[in-house]
């Protein structure tokens, strides 16, 4: 009997395991889900929520590097560039809506359209905009800068900073908090009109940024340049996230879902 079922079982092993036939339609299923999917994505990413990525200081100390962002595209409507690759579908803006000053806008830059910025919102069409003594004056009238303590950058490489940090008051009453980091050119300039259609920007961290003061890198952007508000922070860390073995003292989990001011 022992023999008879070893024989069996040789038998058995020589026998191939039976497969059941591929189906064409299974591959054609998943290339099906993988095109839903990818078509949800450039739907949600072009009418709803785009990330972004802050990889400079120039908004500190709201937006700090290594922030990620929510930019909310409906905020102001739709143009070319609330759509990947930019492509020309129509002119202007549709179901526009005007921005809010101090708004934290993202917006693609004047010079070089494949470049997305993020920067404060201060001036709309027709304002006039000068610094003086390191003192914002919108239409003439001086936007109230109060001394707010000190805002301790723990990003520099030489180690944690201190840099004088203020509030300022915009006409429509919204405090914006702003540093004052040293004396830099672009505490006195001359005055910037803005023109119909455009809107002018500045950066938080108010001499580190690179913004509308600046007339032939960025100056006056135009409506249709606007993304979109940005809304919120959904992950900070200060290291690239390929940068693992940093991970577990990289994070800043009192950023995550912080809403922007």
């Amino acid at each position: 009997m022992k023999n008879f079922i070893k024989k069996f079982q040789k038998t058995a092993d020589k026998i191939p395991s039976a497969k059941p036939p591929e189906n064409p339609e299974d591959k054609f299923g998943f290339f099906q889900t993988l095109a839903a999917a990818m078509l949800c994505a450039v739907i949600v990413r072009s009418f709803f929520f785009e990330p972004f990525h802050i990889p400079s200081g120039s908004m500190k100390p709201n937006l700090l590097i290594g922030d990620y962002i929510f930019v909310s595209k409906f905020s102001y409507g739709y143009s070319r560039y609330s759509f990947p690759l930019g492509y020309k579908f129509f002119e202007g803006r549709i179901f526009s809506s005007t921005p809010k000053r101090g708004d934290v806008a993202v917006f693609r830059l004047p010079s070089d359209p494949k470049v997305n910025y993020v920067k404060r919102l201060i001036g709309f069409p027709g304002d006039k905009i000068q610094v003086r003594d390191g003192v914002v004056y919108l239409n003439d009238q001086k936007i109230e800068k109060v001394s707010d303590g000190f805002f301790d950058d723990k990003d520099l490489d030489i180690g944690k900073s201190k840099i004088l940090q203020f509030s300022e008051t915009l006409p429509e009453g919204k405090v914006v908090t702003t540093l004052d980091q040293a004396i830099s050119p672009q505490d006195n300039t001359g005055i910037y009109e803005v023109p119909q259609g455009h809107y002018f920007m500045m950066g938080d961290n108010r001499d580190n940024s690179q913004d509308s003061r600046f007339l032939n890198e960025v100056g006056y952007v135009p409506e249709e340049n606007l993304i979109g508000r940005a809304s919120f922070i959904f992950f900070s860390s200060r290291y690239a996230l390929w940068q693992l073995w940093e991970m577990h003292h990289s994070i800043r989990f009192d950023r995550i879902f912080k809403k922007l001011n």
